[in-house]
Parts: C-alpha cells; structure tokens; sequence
C-alpha cells in the first residue's frame, strides 16, 4: 500500500496496514532535527504521508518585518519566526474605499504545484489555503475591530468576506485543474474552550462561505480539509452537512477523543492527536511513545485517523519525542536509520 493510497482508505473510513502519518516544523524545530539526524536532508526518510503544496508571495520590508500579498506586515523579530505578530491595519475604518484584492501570480502557482507533484507521486498530495477566510479578515483589519464589525457594522463584515471568497475561488480555479487528492483551509475558529466569535456569528459570517469554497472542491471530486485551532465541536455538524471529509488539528488537551471517534468518526477523518501543548515539549520519549500508541489504538479503528502532532513542531520540542512519535507509527524506522535511534532516551 502506498502513502498516498494509505490516505486515501483512512479518509474513506476503510481499515490500512498501517496508520498514516506527517510531520511539520517551525523553523527552530526544523534545525534542531537536521542537527540531531546529522542529515540536512532528514525530513525526506521520515515517511511523512503527505505532501502541502501552497501560494504566497512576501517581501522583507526591514530585519524581521514581512509583508504579505494583501500587504499586511508580519513582525517576525521576535521568538515567532514563521508566523509573528501583525504590525499594521490595511483597513483602519469599516470601508473598502481605497482596498484592492491583490492579483494571483498564476505562471508561479502552476509552477509550484507541477514541480512538486513531480516529486511527490507517491504521497497524498494536498494544496494548502492559508487564512482563507476569518484570519484574512482580522489581519485586514485588527481582531478586535472584525469582532466589533460583526456586532456594529455587519454589512462591511459581509462585503470584505465577499470580497476573500472571491480571491480564493480565483485560486481554485487554478488548482483544481491538477491531481490533488484534497484541498486544506486554514483558518482559526476556536480558542481553548469555545469559538473566538461564538457558533452565531460563525453561522452568520463563516459558514456560508466556506460552504460555497467546500462545494466547489467537492464538484472536481476532491477531499476537502479544514485547519482550526481550539474547540469547535459545536460547529463539526455544520462543517459535515457543508461537505467537510477531514479535520485538522485535533487537540486532546481540548477534545474528550473517545467521544469525538464516536459522534463524528464515520463522517470525519481527525488529522492530529499528538499535543504540541502538553506532551510533546514536556514528556519523556517513553511516555510520548505510550501516548502516540494510545492514539493509534483509539482512533485509527476503521480508519479516519492521521496521526501528527497538532501543529507544526516548536522549538521547545525535543528531537528524540518526534522519533518517539514516529517509532509508534513506523516500526521500521529505527531499522532503516538505526543513527536517528542511539540517543539513550530512544531505547525502549
């Protein structure tokens, strides 16, 4: 069974050999492995499942400052370097005057994604929209003021979102003429307990958007995968009636995992489980072992489960619990790269 067909039976809720996985990593992380592998290139013997493709232009405005498509300004000085901190307000009022969707470099997304479904055949191919509706938004125009929008302008609210829709299904329009098994949205819903914006405003603003996204993925004959931090299982019905097939990230430290396998699992496919919050920067190799089999057990029952840590890899994560994880997932791993194993914390 190939990676990409071991996927492909998970998300269809069909038994595998094996459980999928990935593996991703913030920068620090990233080196911190090419260090402890003492390979540059170690990512490519993980077996990760899956292959991200995606779209961004940014430019360095000054050390540490990026600026993004829409022309938002990433502060990246600081201990965040993939992400950061929003630095300016593309939107300062509640209007669209003077605001412009910035144009889709088409010759550099069919570029991308022709080279990297060259290289990446045997994996589950999935291209990757980032911010796509709700973090766009708020990094137009401020979180508290989308928030305050939503309660006091929600005529603006609905047109900027309009107006995202719009630049998405222009993307789509490109990569859906490729083989990709699956689209991905990201777009942060939830906080530690609940919705930032609440299941009404979601219903209000969110949802019908990424519905028309979701039926537009779904009419090619493609997966569709969405990214939310946090608690959202108030809205995991409307998400399936939308046409959702897998959701990422699936936090244990917030979700009852039993309970979620048993209310959602034959509809959803949960891509996540191993806690980037509380065990993978805190607990032994041994006990990150223990709990990756644990997940696999719990939740790769008829499939719909891809085991990954539930975001990309911090740099407070020590090296030998990633091997731990993957040493739970892939047995063979410690046979093919016995050097990745010597540490002393990795025999068990």
């Amino acid at each position: 069974m190939t990676k990409k067909e071991r996927v492909a039976r998970a998300v269809s809720h069909m038994e595998t050999d094996s459980t999928p996985y990935s593996v991703s990593f913030t920068l620090p992380a990233y080196e911190a492995m090419q260090s402890f592998c003492r390979n540059p290139d170690f990512y490519d013997t993980l077996g990760s499942h899956i292959c991200m493709h995606g779209y961004s232009i940014s430019r360095e405005v000054k050390p540490g400052y990026i600026e993004d498509q829409f022309g938002v300004v990433w502060d990246r000085s600081g201990a965040d370097k993939d992400i950061g901190i929003v630095a300016n307000k593309v939107i300062g009022e509640p209007s669209l005057k003077g605001f412009a969707l910035p144009p889709i470099d088409e010759k550099s997304i069919r570029r991308h994604i022709e080279d990297g479904l060259r290289s990446n055949k045997d994996k589950y191919n999935i291209y990757c929209i980032g911010f796509c509706m709700f973090e766009r938004a708020w990094s137009l125009c401020g979180m508290e003021d989308l928030l305050m929008y939503m309660v006091l302008e929600p005529s603006f609210v609905h047109e900027l979102l309009d107006l995202i829709a719009e630049y998405n299904l222009g993307l789509l329009n490109i990569v859906l003429e490729y083989d990709l098994d699956c689209i991905h949205f990201g777009d942060d819903w939830g906080q530690q307990k609940g919705m930032i914006m609440g299941p009404t405003h979601w219903r209000t603003f969110i949802l019908p958007r990424m519905k028309m996204l979701y039926q537009a993925v779904k009419a090619k004959g493609k997966t569709v995968s969405q990214h939310s931090c946090g608690d959202i299982h108030e809205v995991f019905p409307d998400l399936i009636d939308a046409g959702l097939d897998i959701y990422q990230t699936f936090q244990p430290e917030i979700y009852d995992v039993v309970r979620m396998k048993k209310e959602y699992g034959n509809h959803l496919t949960f891509w996540g489980g191993i806690s980037t919050q509380r065990l993978l920067p805190y607990a032994t190799p041994k006990e990150v072992y223990d709990e990756s089999c644990r997940m696999i057990e719990l939740l790769s029952v008829n499939g719909g489960y891809i085991l990954a840590p539930t975001h990309d890899v911090p740099a407070d994560v020590p090296p030998e619990n990633i091997m731990a994880m993957l040493k739970a997932v892939n047995p063979d791993l410690p046979k093919d790269y016995p050097e990745y194993y010597a540490s002393p914390a990795l025999q068990f």
